[in-house]
């Protein structure tokens, strides 16, 4: 049974009828580079896009330095959802050695006192790499501060290869072991949502009998969580089409990012805002309408819910 502030967090996240339609743009300095932007660019180019897609969604997943300043703009209105990372991405160090590194001056504390309804960790992930229990016991520690201050903890495992370090040349059969075994492990440790990869390479394999059976086999391992589809920056024909396999799988929704608005970052201001308003749009608008039809309502998984609200609950 999940606690009635988390409970009421994930429901500020997702529609009336209990699916999550998220807007990920909180990347950073790859995108930043791509797209040759200043700082202040850079925040008014994640405006541009929330402002543009927000209607479609129920809510945005976005950083502090970058997309945060979209609060105060008005292009992120407070009736969405908010959620945050709370980690960033040190490249140069292998995954096998990479530790959970927090973003300097930011925690879950500071993430629920400015208005986040939701905590993302991003963990590059392999249940035999040598990293593999102390990542876990990172994880425990975020999951102890979310349930401080009763916010629900969002955990997006990634996998990669234990031989080249990269999470692009992972062959379909392990990449398929490693992203269910990493859910159910997770998952059984108590996160909130898992922020699930999809468990099949579409460049190895573009068998959709064998995607939705990958797709039965992490349905499966989360259990009693949901869980919520990225995108991890396929095109958006084929995430479209991932979607659609993984809400009639028992998906709750998606958390989408590059796959909606990538064509957007090199694009110049005029053509930008004319792309958003047609193209990204309905991108958006089509995402939901999947998932209005085809997710699961994530109050439907047993252990979350609805808490018990007996005269006295607060004591």
């Amino acid at each position: 049974m999940t606690t009635l502030g988390r409970f009421r967090h994930l429901t500020q996240c997702s529609t009336a009828n209990g699916h999550f339609v998220v807007l990920a743009i909180d990347h950073r300095g790859a995108i930043q580079h791509n797209g040759s932007y200043s700082d202040a660019e850079f925040a008014a180019f994640k405006a541009e896009v929330i402002a543009h897609l927000l209607p479609s969604c129920s809510a945005v997943l976005t950083d502090p330095d970058f997309g945060f300043p979209a609060i105060v703009s008005g292009a992120l209105s407070g009736k969405a959802g908010l959620l945050a990372p709370l980690e960033v991405t040190d490249y140069s160090i292998h995954p096998t050695e990479r530790p959970l590194k927090r973003i300097p001056n930011w925690s879950v504390e500071k993430i629920k006192r400015y208005g986040g309804t939701g905590v993302k960790v991003l963990v590059f992930y392999h249940p035999d790499a040598p990293n593999a229990a102390s990542l876990r016991d990172e994880v425990a520690e975020v999951l102890d501060e979310c349930a401080k201050v009763d916010i629900p903890l969002f955990l997006e495992p990634i996998a990669f290869s234990l031989e080249t370090g990269s999470r692009d040349s992972i062959p379909n059969a392990e990449l398929r072991q490693v992203v269910v075994e990493s859910a159910k492990v997770f998952c059984e440790m108590g996160v909130d949502v898992l922020k699930a990869q999809f468990p099949l390479d579409a460049a190895q394999s573009i068998d959709e009998r064998e995607w939705s059976a990958a797709l039965k086999e992490l349905d499966d391992a989360c259990g009693n969580t949901p869980w919520a589809l990225l995108s991890a920056g396929v095109s958006y024909d084929v995430f479209r089409r991932q979607v659609v396999l993984a809400c009639e799988a028992g998906a709750s929704g998606v958390i989408g990012g590059r796959a909606i608005w990538a064509e957007a970052v090199t694009l110049p201001q005029n053509e930008r805002e004319a792309w958003l308003a047609t193209t990204g749009k309905q991108r958006m608008n089509d995402l939901a309408m999947i998932c209005a039809a085809a997710a699961k309502d994530w109050r439907a998984r047993a252990p979350l819910g609805r808490p018990e609200m007996s005269a006295g609950w607060y004591v």
